[in-house]
């Protein structure tokens, strides 16, 4: 009997997978390689009304100039190879304005997108990537992504005729740990997407972007603070060069920003540089029933060696953003676009403009 008792006491204190044969440990499923493609379709279009200045038709007639316009249309067209390559490729709009062709003043597709992408997740950790072919620039495609009012206008840097949306070139992009920020570096040809490459200067950019709080409270979250710089040439030894500070904030009720632009243009090794200095500030205020407003004010100096040299512009806008599910999105908006320009010979008019313009994003 006492026997028994110890054999049932030593087996009470044995772990029962002791008892049998252990597990094997379970393996985990391979990664996804089917093939698959996806096409969506972004379309900006508008009704916009010049109050000032006015024009003079062929008639001799003073007229405010008013027009509806298709500004963008997008055939979105992405997929995945594998799980280690991806691509896109994106034709955009244009209108034809060559006085010699049959097409003049008709819209053409060109190409705004058209880049291979091989995931690095696998090694360096979720969002790692490098790309190459027309692709996104690092500064205006991060910009974006928080103002999401480009079907308006586009964002500062790129309105002032400094950095553009797209390029053809090679990037990598690194996502810091637990979202803390983010860098991507590039090597661009630096003359924009709609233009080829005219010399063998090459245009280096990179931005930096740290979000301090990622692990904090859920306003400080949305704090981040980025850097951008791009080293470019018009040609050997004629600089052109971008660089960019901004402050922004991410909430579920307000988007906001503050950005300091400084830009430095040598158009030949002969002749003297041109610095420019401005600023945009901008917040979206939002509401729980799909309204949102837009607030922004934009001030650019484009040669800060000619006094009193200024151009400013105050955008005010209302939209509502219809209801969705996913990543579809679609809106209309009702803005005043206005522009100053002090200091300038010849004098330049002030600009008002009032549209309704209209997103569909899909």
């Amino acid at each position: 009997m006492v026997r028994r008792w110890l054999m049932a006491a030593v087996v009470s204190f044995v772990p029962s997978g002791a008892l049998a044969q252990t597990p094997a440990a379970p393996v985990a499923p391979p990664p996804d390689d089917t093939p698959s493609i996806k096409v969506g379709t972004t379309i900006y279009t508008d009704y916009t009304y010049t109050e000032s200045p006015t024009a003079t038709d062929a008639g001799g007639n003073t007229y405010n100039p008013s027009a509806f316009n298709l500004t963008r249309a997008y055939l979105n067209i992405t997929g995945n190879i594998s799980h280690l390559v991806a691509f896109r490729v994106t034709p955009d709009i244009a209108r034809e304005t060559g006085t010699g062709s049959s097409l003049s003043g008709s819209l053409q597709f060109r190409l705004k997108y058209a880049f291979a992408q091989f995931n690095l997740d696998r090694w360096m950790g979720a969002g790692s990537w490098a790309r190459l072919g027309i692709q996104q620039t690092p500064w205006v495609d991060f910009t974006e992504n928080l103002y999401r009012y480009r079907f308006q206008g586009t964002v500062f840097s790129e309105r002032e005729g400094y950095l553009s949306s797209s390029d053809a070139g090679a990037s990598f992009h690194y996502a810091l740990p637990s979202n803390y920020g983010e860098v991507h570096v590039g090597v661009y040809n630096g003359e924009n997407y709609n233009k080829a490459e005219t010399n063998d200067q090459k245009a280096i950019m990179v931005r930096g972007t740290v979000r301090p709080f990622a692990k904090g409270s859920a306003v400080l979250r949305g704090l981040r603070a980025s850097v951008f710089y791009d080293a470019d040439h018009f040609v050997k030894n004629a600089e052109r060069q971008r660089f960019i500070a901004s402050a922004s904030f991410e909430q579920r009720y307000v988007n906001a920003s503050a950005e300091y632009l400084d830009t430095h243009d040598r158009s030949l090794a002969t002749k003297a540089a041109v610095p420019g200095r401005g600023y945009s500030i901008w917040a979206t205020p939002k509401s729980s029933i799909g309204l949102e407003g837009l607030l922004r004010l934009d001030h650019f100096t484009p040669d800060t060696t000619a006094s009193g040299q200024v151009r400013q512009r105050t955008i005010l806008g209302l939209a509502y953003w219809f209801p969705h599910k996913g990543t579809v999105s679609s809106s209309l908006m009702l803005d005043y676009d206005g522009q100053t320009f002090d200091g300038y010979a010849p004098a330049q008019p002030t600009q008002r403009k009032i549209a309704v313009h209209a997103l569909v994003n899909f």
